[in-house]
């Protein structure tokens, strides 16, 4: 049985040229039966002889050896050209003895399909060799096109039965070969004949680049993370758009349509399913609770004139079935949510060549009137669809910008058309999501047999032709703009994309945004996935007078003239995220802000969060007489405006770089904020309690600019940064600023590959400078290192990121419940004594152990082997040795923690005092507690605690009797002592200084007091 599809493909291959009636009619069944044949090496009749009676006249023999082959030509397109077999789920590791493991197989058809001359190998990531082949020549897949091989206790049962444990948990790979090539155990890892492959590991700090290079070039190994629930968790496969799948972490879904969901993301409002023709209706999806205060409009443009043809408000419920939104001119079904008016539905029922587009804007319907002309605001959502018509090219250019209008088949002619969005794509505008299949109104989508394959083609000979490269290490920078074109139409624009590493790569995930430098709004969002860099790394988006001509043609004079910019964007999950008004930050790779003569004082605010500190460039048009653009030469750091260079136009070549350079002004930053420290630092997986939140809540001056500042997180084994965050804005009235996961923040962390930001063992360090200067992937450094946090035990990150090599490693415990790292104001910065565990207080003061929970500590410590008699040297040596109080001050906190489990730390013993007396060193003083229950928790500890091991053979006692009475009578005694030689000095001083000043200071005559008689005769 022939399918639509395939039928209408078949009949565009034949060449009926001149031929008509009964000689037509024979052709086109000889052709149908004999002549499409496409495995390699087949000849095909119709283009060794295309003239009828050339196929009338061949011998019969001939003629039935052609027909035979034909046939089995065309029973390989209806088991390979209309999908491909794949590796759909893997769970290799699960809770507790791997006694559920499974390997997921799945022909993309949804049918029955055979696995003859495929085999399944799995890989040691130690040696790179196999440890296990399955040859699956004799098996097919069931009827819905799913092949397990697994565990006995795996439900339905696999039909290949593995040994319990049987799966390494990683860093491993498995991979799907096709052909006859001797796999087998112990062989090393090969490209040959390779159909699909998964590299995935179970630690973070797992890396191998061999089976990363041969199986999956330019992608990295998938981790199996363990946080994504409580249970167990598998990795899915999941079709995203068009030709794009990616692996995603789970529910384990063996045998049966994987989930392709992430509840962590709440999605927007989109275009679930169009219904076309008879029985018209739209189906949007909501998130929940629906957002019942946002206003949309529901807008129908004409295809041929991008003008509105209809327009109406969508009014939400509270509510909606399924998060369904149905909208429908049947009032007699019962999901309907809003009546769609007749002139609306009849716009969708127009038979034939229909050409249009359903689109979906924030905004009410008065902005949106009939007959006005397309408009520039950036939709919610859209769906461009074409049945063979001419279709306006500002349809796709402004609503769905790098993408293709969805192709409705003939089946719209014979009643009409379903298109059911099944791809697991967050982001939206992308007819590429949509499917044709059955109605669905109300319910969930019915995404069936999908047909498509991923981006991994075999070629003749079996070796594999990477789409998705590269197989080196690189990344995305802006290579040439060119915003000004002489003449008024500007149609020679364009925007060059080049990959570091100068070879073919993937660009999905990858996001173009154009920025208006008055109002630092994106005015154009381009999703560059499903496209890919040429050979030598080039991608080209330009004006349709370009040459070469663009991967993606822009219409004239789209590129603003400036003062604007242009910035390059990672965001697999949909278009760059921002907070209100703010400038995304969130994945982004490099940005240009440029301006024209005139405009030097123009997007300020642009240059300050994509280029901070940079004077903006100037694409000087006195450069050249034709036309001249700005050229990345001097550097490949990103968003580093002093790398350009005003040059003659290259577009897709290397840039035409000047042997010496114009010199550009250096860039400038502000000075240090005084009182700039990391404040308090949470993980989302530092505990089991579902509410926990990662964040990172840093203080300065109220009302500082955190521009010129880049916060950087890093994981350990082997140390790199996974999170490089350029601030923008500033500090709130208290000082405060915040970058966390929830709405409520200054700016957001961004979605890692591993779902956690904020890693269970790493660092958080502030530096001052350009980002470019602290990319992702940087090792730890302390140069512009402004204030640090480390969290882990890794000597790396503690000798180059705090002062001292003396650590505390906090322990955060479920039984803490929310928790998170919170300064005290007690300790210097960079150093672990400054921080405890503590109950998260997000733009609010830290918890800290203070007065109102204190606790009498009298400790004595010794050394083991020290003899007692010549111990009392090397204590006072020790209290005089840098460092030396806090490393005890650690070595006590976390004995007593690893004991109370209660979230002590070296801040709680910042009020003890050391001493030392006959060898012993004795901490004696206040224990600062945070609650009733902690200085409980702690009392109890040291109640049952006689001895304490401490590290370097310390060992922590309660002091002896004698010593403290002694310590205390001798302590009395030295403080009379020292007040009665106080006050002899005194005295002694006043004394010595009366008598000089009587000796040594002159007679004053004129103060002397005179006899009233004066002088005369004497009496006698």
């Amino acid at each position: 049985m022939f399918s639509p599809g395939l039928l209408e493909s078949l009949l565009k291959r034949a060449d009926f040229t001149g031929t008509s009636g009964e000689d037509l009619n024979i052709q086109i069944i000889s052709y149908l039966t004999c002549g499409f044949v496409v495995s390699p090496g087949i000849v095909d009749i119709t283009q060794q002889s295309k003239l009828p009676e050339q196929s009338m006249t061949m011998r019969p023999c001939l003629l039935l050896y052609s027909c035979l082959w034909a046939l089995a030509g065309v029973g390989l397109v209806l088991s390979l050209g209309e999908g491909c077999l794949l590796i759909s789920e893997v769970n290799a590791d699960n809770p507790g003895l791997d006694t559920t493991e499974f390997v997921e197989l799945y022909h993309s058809s949804g049918q029955r399909a055979s696995l003859e001359g495929y085999s399944l190998v799995f890989y040691n990531g130690n040696g790179n060799m196999a440890y296990k082949v399955l040859n699956l020549t004799g098996y097919v897949t069931e009827d819905s096109g799913y092949f397990l091989v697994g565990s006995a206790s795996v439900s339905p049962r696999p039909a290949i039965i593995l040994q319990a444990n049987s799966i390494q948990n990683g860093l491993d790979g498995i991979a799907l070969y096709h052909g006859e090539n001797g796999y087998s155990i112990g062989m090393k890892v090969t490209a040959t004949g390779l159909v699909d492959a998964i590299v995935y590991k179970s630690r973070r700090s797992d890396s191998s680049g061999v089976l990363e290079e041969v199986l999956t070039p330019g992608k990295p190994s998938f981790l199996e993370d363990e946080s994504f629930q409580l249970g167990d968790e598998s990795i899915e496969r999941c079709w995203l758009s068009g030709s794009n799948w990616t692996f995603q972490a789970g529910t384990p879904s063996p045998g049966s349509t994987n989930p392709c969901t992430n509840p962590s993301i709440n999605s927007p409002v989109q275009i679930s399913e169009l219904r076309l023709g008879e029985g018209v209706f739209l189906e949007l999806s909501m998130p929940q609770p629906a957002p019942t205060s946002t206003p949309l409009a529901l807008v129908l443009l004409d295809g041929v004139t991008a003008t509105v043809s209809f327009s109406m408000d969508i009014q939400i419920q509270d509510s909606t079935s399924k998060g369904l939104f149905l909208i429908t001119s049947d009032r007699g079904n019962v999901s309907v949510s809003q009546v769609l008016p007749p002139e609306g539905a009849s716009l969708l029922q127009q038979p034939g060549a229909l050409v249009g587009a359903v689109v979906l804007y924030s905004g009410e319907v008065a902005d949106y009137p009939t007959g006005s002309p397309l408009s520039q605001d950036q939709p919610i959502d859209a769906l461009v669809y074409t049945g063979g018509g001419e279709l306006n090219p500002n349809l796709t250019q402004t609503l769905i910008p790098g993408r293709e209008p969805f192709l409705l088949s003939s089946r719209f002619q014979e009643g009409g058309v379903s298109l059911s969005r099944c791809g697991a794509a967050k982001w939206s505008r992308d007819p590429g999501v949509f499917l044709g299949g059955r109605p669905t109104p109300g319910q969930t989508n019915e995404c069936l047999g999908l047909g498509l394959c991923p981006h991994t083609v075999v070629a003749q000979g079996g070796t594999v032709i990477p789409a998705v490269g590269p197989s080196g290490q690189g990344e995305f920078l802006l290579s040439e703009v060119n915003a000004d074109s002489p003449g008024a139409q500007e149609d020679y624009e364009f925007i060059e994309i080049r990959h570091t590493s100068g070879q073919q790569a993937s660009l999905d995930g990858v996001w173009l945004l154009l920025f208006n430098g008055f109002n630092n709004k994106p005015y154009q969002q381009m999703d560059l996935t499903g496209h890919s860099t040429d050979p030598q790394g080039f991608f080209l988006l330009g004006s349709s007078g370009v040459t070469p001509r663009p991967s993606i043609v822009l219409p004239p004079n789209t590129v603003q003239n400036g003062p604007d910019a242009v910035a390059l964007y990672r965001s697999p999950q949909g278009p760059p995220f921002s907070q209100g008004d703010s400038i995304p930050t969130e994945g982004l790779l490099d940005a240009v802000v440029y301006r024209s003569r005139g405009s030097d004082k123009g997007a300020k605010a642009l240059g300050e969060v994509l280029t901070p500190g940079q004077p903006h460039l100037l694409e000087d048009p006195s450069f050249s007489s034709v036309d001249e653009s700005l050229s990345r030469c001097g550097s490949l750091k990103p968003r580093l405006l002093a790398a350009f260079q005003v040059t003659l136009l290259t577009p897709m070549k290397e840039n035409a770089c000047a042997l010496e350079p114009t010199l550009h002004p250096q860039p400038t930053l502000e000075p240090k904020l005084d009182g700039f420290v990391i404040f308090e630092v949470a993980g989302a997986n530092w505990t089991n309690a579902t509410d926990q939140q990662a964040f990172v809540e840093l203080r300065a001056p109220p009302q500082s600019s955190m521009v010129g500042y880049v916060l950087v997180v890093f994981e350990q084994g082997p140390v790199r940064a996974s999170i490089s965050i350029p601030l923008t804005g500033e500090s709130n009235s208290l000082g405060f600023y915040l970058i966390g996961t929830s709405v409520s923040t200054n700016q957001r962390l961004p979605v890692v590959s591993n779902g956690t930001p904020i890693p269970q063992r790493g660092a958080v360090a502030l530096y001052h400078g350009f980002p470019s200067s602290f990319p992702v992937g940087m090792t730890a450094s302390n140069l512009s290192l402004v204030d640090a946090v480390v969290f882990s035990d890794d000597q790396e990150l503690l000798q180059t990121l705090t002062p001292s090599s003396q650590l505390y490693t906090p322990k955060f415990r479920p039984e803490l419940g929310l928790v998170s790292l919170s300064r005290c104001s007690c300790c210097e910065l960079r150093t672990p004594q400054a921080w405890t565990p503590s109950k998260p207080t997000p733009q609010n003061d830290s918890l800290c152990p203070s007065q109102t929970f204190p606790l009498e500590l009298d400790l004595c410590v010794s050394k083991q082997e020290s003899k007692r008699g010549n111990a009392e040297t090397d204590c006072r040596k020790w209290l005089h040795r840098e460092g030396s109080r806090e490393a005890m001050r650690s070595e006590v906190a976390l004995y007593l923690e690893s004991h109370c489990h209660c979230g002590f730390s070296p801040v709680h013993l910042h009020e003890a005092q050391f001493s030392c007396y006959e060898g012993l060193i004795r901490l004696s003083g206040h224990i600062l507690a945070l609650s009733e229950d902690q200085r409980n928790n702690i009392n109890q500890t040291l109640k049952n605690t006689s001895l304490m091991q401490l590290s370097g053979g310390l060992v922590g006692m309660s002091c002896p009797e004698f010593y403290r009475s002694q310590g205390s009578e001798m302590t009395s005694g030295w403080e009379i002592a020292l007040v009665f030689a106080a006050l002899l000095v005194v005295g002694l001083a006043v004394a010595v200084a009366a008598y000089c000043y009587r000796r040594r200071r002159p007679m004053n005559y004129s103060s002397i007091e005179l006899n009233n008689q004066g002088e005369g005769n004497p009496d006698f």
